[in-house]
């Protein structure tokens, strides 16, 4: 997948987990963005949660890592601004992208001196459960935009080509389309529900 992204015209990849990115830096000389998905049983932060992993993924020698910059308590008690200030130190050619889900995220990412914001966990988390990106016009987008100085990042049910274009006019730096091309089975299901919908057989 990759290769394929990458010979379409991709110019990054954002992948999960340190087998999958270092297979991934293998194949193709694209920068990533690279995140490690860890559940822990006392928080609901997940994506690279704790200095731990946020290590772990810096150490393949990504250009950027993302994590979780939600307000949300953290696992093990960590706090994000302690786990920035020891990358800052360790890693500090390596650029933080903020996975935020509400404005109150953003503020709170670019306190902590992240590189990026993304946009990526508006409609998976509590207070943003079922909502989309490209609801009201892209609304939400538009207020990320209009209250941070950071590049912005749109990711989060990019699903369609039109969707991706929006957002980038809309001024956003770059767009992470995710499972509307890695994923098969969602993309079989499209196809196969909107079949079924029109009443035809399969």
């Amino acid at each position: 997948m990759a290769r394929a992204a990458a010979e379409s015209g991709a110019v990054g990849i954002r992948a999960n987990s340190v087998v999958d990115i270092q297979a991934i830096q293998d194949q193709v000389e694209l920068p990533v963005i690279g995140l490690l998905k860890q559940v822990y049983p006392d928080s609901e932060v997940f994506i690279t949660p704790t200095l731990k992993e946020v290590r772990a993924i810096c150490a393949t020698g990504v250009a950027v890592v993302a994590m979780d910059a939600t307000t949300r308590p953290r696992p093990l008690g960590e706090r994000l601004e302690d786990i920035i200030t020891v990358i800052r130190e360790e890693y500090p050619e390596v650029l933080l992208m903020a996975d935020t889900a509400s404005l109150a995220d953003v503020h709170y990412a670019e306190s902590l001196g992240f590189d990026y914001i993304g946009t990526t966990l508006f409609g998976y988390t509590e207070d943003t459960a079922g909502q989309n990106i490209a609801d009201h016009d892209f609304k939400h987008l538009k207020d990320v935009l209009s209250q941070t100085y950071l590049p912005v990042i749109a990711e989060g049910k990019i699903d369609t080509p039109e969707k991706a274009r929006k957002v980038l006019e809309l001024g956003c730096h770059s767009v992470v389309c995710g499972g509307a091309i890695t994923r098969p089975q969602e993309i079989t299901q499209r196809f196969v529900s909107e079949i079924r919908r029109t009443k035809l057989s399969v």
